[in-house]
């Protein structure tokens, strides 16, 4: 198995370093969504929301599934949760860190 390169990785978490993408990233926790249901909870126009979601897919963090006419988009990688969860302890764990 080859070793992600940082560039790579850096890009990885680019992705969910934005308010609306790990918004939608919490909500596609849940369940799956179209790109309407999401803007609906997210706000902001379908085109930026659209452009969030193809960043995150592009990253490897979400896949998407036509039905018909709508794009569902779900998780794609199952630790993500996780993942969210330990940054949140990391930040309730050091709240005023000044270091």
């Amino acid at each position: 198995m080859n070793a992600l390169s940082t560039d790579r990785k850096v890009q990885i978490l680019k992705a969910l370093a934005h308010p609306a993408r790990l918004e939608i990233v919490q909500i596609l926790a849940s369940a799956p969504c179209c790109v309407s249901e999401l803007q609906a909870r997210v706000g902001g126009d379908l085109s930026t929301v659209s452009k969030h979601l193809t960043l995150m897919r592009k990253a490897g963090w979400i896949d998407c599934e036509k039905r018909g006419q709508q794009v569902h988009y779900r998780l794609a990688c199952d630790c993500l949760p996780a993942f969210l969860r330990c940054i949140e302890s990391i930040g309730s764990e050091h709240p005023d860190c000044d270091c």
